[in-house]
């Protein structure tokens, strides 16, 4: 899709409740399968659910929640360019396991920006809260597991977490390495860290690489998923 296919929020977007309106929204990416430019043509209901992947109750439902708007031609419901933006937002957290009420939360904090910037910061912490709590919700899941393999006796089972995470193939870590684990799931970047460490921000860009090897991850998220997994950092 094009670049001016993109969401870019500053203009007004649908209320997500009676005489709400939201000037500012964050920047997420709208689906590449819609059937016209929104900015200029709405669209039917089935297209809507079809793009993003949802059912017609469920546009339904958040229409019932205020969170988008549809107008009519004739009985049949239509999206316009404001809706699909919102949706776009209401998608991308439902994606990331925000519940409606989270979201209805974060639509009416939205309506306080003052700018995109401002709107973009918000979404940001938005992200960061959520984090948190998968983080948390893995490493609540690694307690459990471990008390149910004791239960029923734990040198008869093994179970798989993942490589680079299970009892007898947990990666080493020198002391430097930890405390770059700490930071990462802090939510730190290699400039703040190579300040916290006294070392050099390319130093520790190759210190971050060789940890999320060592657990075979994809990135530095999963690499602090995996080590608050086994209790190596703090969820």
């Amino acid at each position: 899709m094009s670049e001016g296919a993109k969401l870019v929020t500053s203009a007004a977007a649908a209320p997500v409740a009676a005489g709400l309106t939201l000037r500012f929204l964050p920047v997420v990416d709208l689906p590449a399968n819609l059937p016209a430019d929104p900015s200029e043509h709405p669209i039917a209901i089935a297209d809507m659910a079809n793009a993003f992947g949802v059912t017609h109750r469920t546009l339904h439902f958040y229409e019932e929640k205020g969170l988008i708007s549809a107008d009519r031609i004739g009985p049949m419901r239509i999206y316009g360019h404001d809706s699909i933006v919102q949706m776009a937002v209401i998608n991308t957290c439902r994606e990331v396991g925000m519940p409606i009420a989270v979201i209805q939360e974060l639509m009416e904090e939205l309506d306080g920006a003052a700018s995109q910037d401002e709107a973009d910061a918000i979404f940001h912490n938005a992200l960061a809260i959520r984090k948190r709590e998968l983080v948390s919700s893995l490493s609540t899941i690694h307690r459990q597991m471990q008390k149910v393999i004791g239960l029923l006796d734990g040198d008869a089972i093994r179970v798989d977490l993942g490589p680079g995470i299970n009892d007898d193939r947990q990666p080493a870590f020198s002391d430097a390495e930890r405390h770059c684990l700490e930071l990462m799931a802090e939510a730190q970047g290699p400039g703040r860290i190579a300040q916290a460490m006294g070392m050099e921000v390319e130093a520790v860009q190759a210190m971050e690489n060789a940890i999320i090897a060592k657990f075979s991850a994809n990135n530095r998220f999963q690499a602090v998923a995996k080590a608050a997994l086994i209790g190596l950092v703090k969820s």
